[in-house]
């Protein structure tokens, strides 16, 4: 503890103490726990407590046939559950050898590109929130609430989608639903537009964002960060350019980069990536091609003994991989996920020690974490 006696020593012979910043804590954005060391209000170190939620999920995934998996996958980023079944779709695919139509791949991306926008509209509501900046929440969710709109026309829900299946697409677009995505994404930057006005030229927003958290490159990479962190430290890393997969091979868009690192330049390339999604979905309605969306398959999918695959995809907040091991049968033998929000979560002690306790909600908002992938 900062505090000092009469005679200027420290209280106790201590400068320091521990504190406990959640779970209940709502910056917390979940059920997450720090333990802090503090000297006044300035933070010495920082130690993140997990493992609140942990379900089991990977064990699950050894208990089922394939396609019952899906559901499974909403519940890691459960704001972002089309990437997730992407990604674990896209890995047994691999593994089994099912080759996807392409109108079933145009779907996908168009899916996966309107969940980046909601995912990163859910971290710039609750990430201006956290800071103090009400007005932008209830602008984000505004559009978000048109995306979920969209997903529920398309599947039936609004937040776990389970909307693909290994092979390609359990339904095709709907009537009028091409038409009502595309008026969204051509209305979509000018929002964006409104969100930027209200916030990158704000001097209290610049004050509680500008220098805080700052996150250098080769630090950035020791620790596995990916995703807009790993771009907002000026690392041009993004799997949809890098390795391309479904369509995004044939779609134009570019990748935002930051160099400074702090908390700011996270929120630009955020905000640019909104962009460049709704700039994809439009190329994707426009190419939509026609055809079948699920693949010839056999009933029941079985692996080949001993194989294995990794398959990554460019998820909101990074690389999401899943890792599976088959032995013949039609559940995965083992399967581990590469989970985007655990291994960015690394990086917070880095960028905590030496801030103030004010910033280290800042600080939680940029890494934008969900729980439920954290702890799985």
């Amino acid at each position: 503890m900062s505090g000092a006696g009469p005679a200027g020593e420290a209280l106790f012979g201590l400068r320091e103490m521990e504190l406990n910043f959640g779970p209940q804590h709502p910056a917390t954005h979940g059920v997450m726990r720090l333990k802090l060391k503090v000297d006044g209000e300035r933070i010495v170190d920082c130690y993140p407590i997990i493992g609140y939620l942990h379900r089991g999920t990977e064990k699950l995934f050894e208990l089922h046939p394939f396609f019952q998996n899906v559901p499974h996958t909403d519940r890691l980023d459960y704001v972002a559950a089309a990437t997730n079944n992407l990604a674990y779709v896209g890995a047994v695919e691999k593994l089994v050898g099912l080759e996807v139509p392409p109108r079933a791949r145009y779907i996908r991306v168009i899916l996966a590109e309107l969940q980046r926008i909601s995912s990163h509209l859910v971290w710039l509501a609750t990430h201006a929130i956290d800071i103090g900046a009400m007005t932008p929440f209830f602008y984000c969710f505004r559009e978000r609430e048109v995306i979920l709109d969209l997903f529920e026309q398309y599947c039936g829900a609004r937040l776990t989608l389970n909307c693909m299946r290994p092979g390609g697409q359990p339904y095709d677009l709907p009537q009028g639903w091409v038409d009502r995505c595309g008026e969204f994404v051509a209305d979509f930057p000018a929002k964006v537009a409104e969100y930027e006005g209200l916030l990158t030229e704000n001097r209290i927003w610049k004050r509680r964002t500008v220098g805080v958290g700052v996150l250098p490159p080769e630090t950035a990479i020791a620790y596995g960060v990916t995703g807009p962190m790993l771009r907002g430290s000026g690392v041009a890393w993004d799997l949809r350019k890098a390795m391309p997969y479904e369509a995004y091979g044939e779609v134009e868009f570019d990748v935002p980069v930051y160099a400074n690192g702090d908390t700011y330049d996270r929120y630009l390339v955020r905000m640019e990536e909104m962009r460049q999604s709704a700039r994809i979905v439009r190329q994707c309605l426009e190419r939509l091609p026609g055809g079948p969306i699920m693949a010839k398959r056999p009933r029941v999918l079985k692996a080949a003994a001993e194989a294995e695959v990794y398959h990554a995809v460019e998820g909101p907040k990074g690389e999401l991989g899943f890792y599976i091991v088959g032995d013949g049968g039609p559940n995965p033998y083992r399967c581990h996920v590469r989970p985007t929000s655990f291994m960015n979560l690394q990086a917070l002690p880095e960028m905590a020690r030496g801030a103030l306790i004010s910033d280290l909600v800042a600080l939680i908002g940029t890494v934008d974490i969900v729980l439920g992938e954290i702890d799985r």
